[in-house]
C-alpha cells in the first residue's frame, strides 16, 4: 500500500501547516486519497492470507434518506470499531448499501406523482414502478455520498441494494425454502392496515403511542324474551351478600376480597331498565363506530352477573340486526360494565373471539377507514372519525349514550406515515414465526450473542417467547413481488423461484402473479449474508460469515435484528453476529427525539461545514455513555459540537506546536536514548502505556464515551499541558545534547502513539498531523496513520515511580498556581516557596525540574526546610505530608489585603448573625416548609466554613 509517501523516514511537506484547523482544507484530501489507495477494500485474499476477518454490514438506510444526527451516530459508532480494528491488523470490512424501503419510497414517488396531477393507477403498475426506479437511480446514492462526509471508511465497492438482482434472488429462494417448509402460508388473520398508506403492516410497524381518548358505555336493547332474565341477574345482583368492612389491620383489610368471589367483581351491573320497563345492557368501547360492525356481546362465563343472560339476544341499534350474547374468557369482568362488544372484523382479540364462538364476520370499512356499504346509508362513506361523531349523535338522540369517561390508552400507529392504524380482516401471507425463534432464543441464552446494555437482551427474550406470526404482504407495488401464481384454468397455487410461462400442473398460459410485494424487512433480515452472494457458497460467505458486530438503534430490536438472527440460524446454521450495540437517541434540549415534523433536528452536514467532521465525531462519541441519550441544541450548534471542536483545535495546536519544536533534524529511535530518559519522559511513557491498555478495554467492551474520556484527558492533560511544557526547555537544548536527544525521540513516540489512539475517533486531524510527523532513523514508517498498528500494551514503559513522582510534582504546581490565584498574585511574578518534610523523590525531582517550575508556576526558588516562623505567608499541605509556604509580603499589599479581608469577614459574621436568628425564631422552624429550613441551615453552615477559612487566612497574613 503507497499512500504517496515516498520517503520512509519523512513524509513528504507541501506546504506548512497552517496556523489554525480548516477541516474544509484537509478533510476532502484525505478522504479521496484512502479512497484511491484501497484502503478500504477487503477480499477473501486478505482473510486466506492470514488476515483475521472482523466484519459489520451497515444497517442499510433508506433509499429515499438524507444524513440525520441518528445517522450520525451510528455511523460514528462502527467507524470507529472498523479503524480500530483494521488499525489491529485485521481484515476489518464495513458492507455498506441501501433498503428500498417499499412504504416510504412509494409514498414519496406518490408524492411526486399528486404533485404533476397524476397517480399510479393512471400509470400502471409497470410505468409505476419504472417512475420509481427513475427516482432512486437519481437520489438512492445521496446518503452513502453524505456518509462519507463523515469519515465512514465502507468498502465502497462492495455497496448492496436490497433490490440487487442477487439479493432478490436470495428473497426469493428464502420464501420458497420457507414455502416448502409449512413456515409460509396465506390466511385470513385480523392485521394492522394502514389507511395511508393502503398496505397491511406487520405488528411491529403498528407502533403504540399513549392517547388521551375517552370510554364510551354504550346501551344495546334486550330482546323482551330476556327481560325476565335480565331481572332475576338484576335482584340477585342487588340481593347478594356483602362482606363486612373489616377492620383495619385484618387479614382482609391487607389482602382484600377473595379472589375469583362475587364481591371482586365490580358494581354497577351492566343491566339497566327504563321508565317503559324496557331492558338494556351496556357495553365499554373506545371505537363506538365499530359497533356497526358487532355480531355478539360478550361476558366472562364466571361472571355471576350475567351467567343467565348466556343465549340471549339483544338489538344492535342503528342497524336493524339482532346478535347473541356469548361467553369467554378472555373478558374482563373489571373492565367497563364487565360487557363488550364483539367485532371480529376489527379487533384481533374479537376476532379470536368470533372464531371460538363461531360468529359471522361483517367488515365495515373500506381500505381508506371510510365506512362502506355494509352500514346503513345514514353513515356510508363518511371517514371513521366523523362516522364515530354521527353513531354518538343518533344513539344519544334514541337515549342509548351512556357516560363518556376520560381514557388514556395506547394507540397503533403507522410507522411510516403516522397514520392511526386500523384493526382489519384480510387475507395475507404469513411466516410462522415460532420454530425460527427458538435458537435465536437459544442463542442469547448461551451467549452467543450478546446485548450492549445488558438489559436489552430480556426485552429480545422476552419478544421470542412470545412471538406472534409475522405478516410479509403488502399492498404496494415497489418492492419483492410475491413469488406467487394462481392458474385461472385450474385453480392451482405456485410458489417458485423462477417465473414460469405455463401452469405447472395443466399447461395454461392464464398465470397470474400475487399482486402484493413483500415486506421491506423480509429482504433485509437476509442482509448479512445475501450481501456476500448467498444462497451461492461464495468466497466472500465463507470468509465473511458470520459478522461480528451490529450497531443500530433500539428501536429496530425486534423489526430487524431478531429476524437477522433467526435467519442466520435458519439459513447459515449460526448466528449472524456475536455482539450487538444498541446506541441511545439523539435528542433535542427538551428531551424530544429529533425528527423533521418536529423541526428539532440538525443536519449532520451543516456541522461539517462549520466545524469539521472530527467535531462532530467527538461530540457524539463523548456523549454516548452506553445505555443513554444524546442531547443537542439544534438552535446552538456552537455550543453543541463546542467539545469536538474544541478538542480538535487542541489536537492541532499541541501538533503544530509539537512539529515545530521537533524541526527537520533526523530523530533517534527511542532505544538508543533509554539511558538518558528522564522523570517527565518516563513517565509520559508510562501514562501512554496504561492509557493504550485501557482504551483497549474499553473499545473491547463498547464503552465508547469512557474511550473518547481516557482520550480527551491524556492528550489534553498529559501530553499537552504537562509533557509538552516540562520537555520545552529540553527540546531547546537547555538541559544539554543528551536531554534533547531523549526528548526528541520520546517526543515523536509519544506523539506518534497518542495519534494512533486518537485516530478511530477524529481520522483528519490525526492523519494530517501524523503525514508531517519526522521518524526515527532506521524505522520502518507504515504507509499511512490508517494502518499503521494499533498501540499494544508496552510492560517496559511502566514505571509506577516515575508516575508517583510525577503526580507529586503535579501536586506542587497545582497548589502553587491555587495560591496565586487565591492571593491576587500577577502570573509575571515569579515566587519563593518554602517546603519541609518533603521526601527524597520530591526533593531530587524539584532540583533537577528548576526550569519547568518556573515556567508551568513561576517559581523562582525553593527553600528545602527553611523556618518560616515570623514571616507572613500562605500554607497548604501535600498529600505525601510535605509543607508548602509561600511568604506573600513582597507579593502583594498586605494591608490592603487585611482589610479586604476584614471587610469580607464583617460581611459575612453580618449575613451569619442574621441567619442564626432567623433559626433561633420557633414561628420560623415550625411553620416554614421543612425543605426552606433546611436550605437556610445549610446557606448557615456554608457561612460559617467560610468564615473560618477567612479568619485563618488573615491570620496567615497577620491580622486579628
Amino acid at each position: 500500500l503507497t499512500l504517496g509517501n515516498p520517503n520512509p523516514e519523512r513524509a513528504p511537506v507541501s506546504e506548512p501547516l497552517a496556523p489554525r484547523l480548516d477541516p474544509q482544507a484537509i478533510e476532502g484530501p484525505i478522504y479521496r486519497r484512502w479512497a484511491e489507495a484501497g484502503v478500504f477494500h477487503v477480499t477473501p485474499d486478505d482473510v486466506s492470507a492470514g488476515g483475521d476477518p472482523y466484519v459489520i454490514v451497515i444497517p442499510p438506510p433508506n433509499v429515499t434518506a438524507v444524513l440525520h444526527m441518528g445517522h450520525g451516530l451510528n455511523n460514528t459508532v462502527q467507524d470507529v470499531l472498523i479503524r480500530w480494528q483494521r488499525m489491529r491488523g485485521r481484515a476489518a470490512l464495513w458492507v455498506p448499501g441501501t433498503d428500498h424501503a417499499g412504504i416510504a419510497t412509494q409514498n414519496v414517488v406518490e408524492r411526486r406523482l399528486a404533485a404533476e396531477g397524476r397517480d399510479r393507477f393512471e400509470l400502471g403498475r409497470e410505468l409505476f414502478v419504472e417512475e420509481v426506479w427513475e427516482f432512486v437511480r437519481e437520489t438512492g446514492g445521496t446518503i452513502l455520498e453524505q456518509l462519507k462526509a463523515i469519515g465512514s471508511s465502507c468498502d465502497w465497492d462492495r455497496t448492496r441494494f436490497t433490490l440487487d438482482p442477487g439479493l432478490s434472488r436470495a428473497v426469493r429462494e428464502v420464501f420458497v425454502r420457507l414455502h416448502e417448509k409449512g413456515l409460509i402460508y396465506r390466511g385470513e388473520y385480523i392485521i394492522n392496515w394502514c389507511p395511508r398508506c393502503l398496505t397491511a403492516l406487520s405488528n411491529e410497524e403498528a407502533e403504540g403511542r399513549e392517547t388521551d381518548g375517552y370510554l364510551y358505555d354504550l346501551r344495546y336493547p334486550l330482546e323482551e324474551s330476556a327481560w325476565e332474565a335480565a331481572q332475576a341477574a338484576h335482584d340477585a345482583w342487588a340481593a347478594r351478600p356483602r362482606p363486612e368492612s373489616p377492620q383495619e389491620g385484618s387479614d382482609a383489610s391487607k389482602d382484600g376480597a377473595a379472589e375469583d368471589g362475587p364481591e371482586s367483581i365490580p358494581a354497577p351491573i351492566g343491566l339497566s331498565k327504563d321508565a317503559d320497563g324496557r331492558w338494556s345492557l351496556t357495553v365499554s368501547t373506545t371505537r363506538p363506530e365499530t359497533m356497526l360492525g358487532d355480531t355478539a356481546v360478550a361476558v366472562n362465563p364466571r361472571d355471576e352477573r350475567y351467567a343467565g343472560l348466556v343465549g340471549a339476544t339483544v338489538r344492535l341499534p342503528l342497524t336493524g340486526r339482532t346478535i347473541p350474547i356469548i361467553a369467554d374468557e378472555f373478558v374482563d369482568p373489571a373492565f367497563g360494565t364487565g360487557m363488550v362488544k364483539v367485532t371480529p372484523a376489527h379487533d384481533p382479540n374479537d376476532f379470536d373471539m368470533g372464531q371460538r364462538a363461531g360468529l359471522s364476520v361483517l367488515d365495515v370499512m373500506t381500505d381508506q377507514a371510510s365506512m362502506n356499504e355494509n352500514v346503513p346509508a345514514q353513515f356510508r362513506d363518511l371517514d371513521r372519525f366523523d362516522a364515530r361523531k354521527a353513531v354518538l349523535e343518533s344513539l344519544d338522540a334514541l337515549g342509548l349514550l351512556g357516560d363518556r369517561t376520560p381514557h388514556a390508552h395506547s394507540v397503533p400507529h403507522c410507522y411510516r406515515c403516522h397514520t392511526v392504524v386500523e384493526p382489519r380482516l384480510s387475507e395475507q401471507w404469513f411466516v410462522r414465526m415460532g420454530p425460527l425463534a427458538e435458537p435465536a432464543l437459544q442463542a442469547s441464552r448461551d451467549g452467543k450473542v450478546r446485548f450492549t446494555p445488558e438489559r436489552w437482551t430480556k426485552v429480545y427474550e422476552g419478544w421470542l417467547e412470545n412471538i406472534r406470526d409475522w405478516c410479509i404482504s403488502r399492498q404496494l407495488w415497489w418492492g419483492h413481488r410475491i413469488p406467487v401464481w394462481y392458474c385461472g384454468e385450474c385453480g392451482g397455487t405456485h410458489v417458485l423461484r423462477e417465473d414460469p410461462e405455463l401452469c405447472p400442473d395443466c399447461g395454461s398460459e392464464s398465470l397470474e402473479q400475487d399482486p402484493d410485494v413483500l415486506d421491506t424487512w423480509f429482504s433485509s433480515w437476509l442482509w448479512p449474508f445475501s450481501v456476500f452472494g448467498w444462497p451461492e457458497e461464495s468466497e466472500d460467505l465463507r470468509a465473511f460469515y458470520p459478522g461480528h458486530t451490529l450497531s443500530t438503534a433500539p428501536e429496530i430490536l425486534f423489526f430487524w435484528v431478531a429476524r437477522m438472527i433467526m435467519a442466520g440460524y435458519e439459513f447459515m446454521g449460526e448466528t449472524p453476529f456475536t455482539d450487538v450495540y444498541l446506541h441511545g437517541t439523539v435528542r433535542d434540549r427538551q428531551g424530544r427525539k429529533m425528527s423533521k415534523s418536529l423541526g428539532n433536528g440538525i443536519d449532520p452536514l451543516q456541522v461539517t461545514a462549520l466545524f469539521g467532521a472530527d467535531a462532530l465525531r467527538f461530540t457524539l462519541i463523548s456523549a454516548a455513555a452506553v445505555g443513554t441519550d444524546i442531547y443537542l441544541d439544534p438552535d446552538d450548534l456552537e455550543a453543541s459540537f463546542a467539545p469536538g471542536r474544541n478538542f480538535a483545535n487542541k489536537v492541532w495546536n499541541a501538533g503544530r506546536f509539537t512539529l515545530m519544536s521537533l524541526g527537520e533534524e533526523p530523530v533517534r529511535p527511542l532505544d538508543e536514548v533509554r539511558e538518558d530518559l528522564e522523570l517527565a519522559d518516563r513517565w509520559i511513557l508510562s501514562r501512554l502505556s496504561n492509557t493504550a491498555d485501557e482504551m483497549t478495554r474499553e473499545l473491547e467492551r463498547f464503552r465508547l464515551h469512557e474511550v473518547a474520556d481516557l482520550a480527551y484527558h491524556f492528550f489534553w492533560g498529559d501530553f499537552a499541558d504537562w509533557y509538552l511544557e516540562l520537555v520545552k526547555p529540553r527540546v531547546r537544548g537547555d538541559g544539554g545534547e543528551a536531554s534533547r536527544q531523549a526528548a526528541r525521540s520520546t517526543l515523536v513516540h509519544v506523539f506518534d502513539q497518542t495519534l494512533r489512539l486518537l485516530h478511530p475517533l477524529i481520522p483528519f486531524v490525526t492523519t494530517e498531523l501524523w503525514g508531517r510527523l519526522p521518524w526515527p532513523e532506521g524505522a520502518e514508517r507504515p504507509s499511512d496513520l490508517i494502518v499503521a498498528p494499533w498501540p499494544e500494551s508496552a510492560p517496559s514503559h511502566r514505571d509506577e515511580n516515575a508516575e508517583a513522582g510525577m503526580a507529586e510534582l503535579q501536586e506542587l504546581v497545582g497548589i502553587v498556581r491555587s495560591l496565586r490565584k487565591e492571593y491576587g498574585i500577577g502570573e509575571g511574578q515569579k515566587v519563593r516557596i518554602g517546603l519541609t518534610a518533603a521526601s527524597d523523590r520530591l526533593r531530587g525531582t524539584l532540583e533537577v525540574k528548576a526550569p519547568a517550575l518556573l515556567a508551568m508556576a513561576r517559581i523562582a526558588d525553593i527553600e528545602f526546610d527553611g523556618e518560616s516562623a515570623g514571616v507572613i505567608g500562605a500554607h497548604s499541605v501535600l498529600k505525601s505530608g510535605a509543607e508548602v509556604f509561600l511568604p506573600l509580603e513582597d507579593l502583594i499589599d498586605l494591608d490592603r489585603e487585611r482589610e479586604r479581608m476584614g471587610g469580607e469577614i464583617r460581611r459575612l459574621e453580618g449575613q451569619l448573625a442574621g441567619a442564626e436568628k432567623k433559626l433561633a425564631n420557633e414561628n420560623f422552624t415550625a411553620r416554614a416548609p421543612t425543605d426552606v429550613v433546611e436550605r437556610e441551615r445549610e446557606k448557615a453552615e456554608s457561612m460559617r466554613d467560610q468564615l473560618d477559612k477567612l479568619l485563618g487566612k488573615l491570620e496567615e497574613l497577620g491580622g486579628s
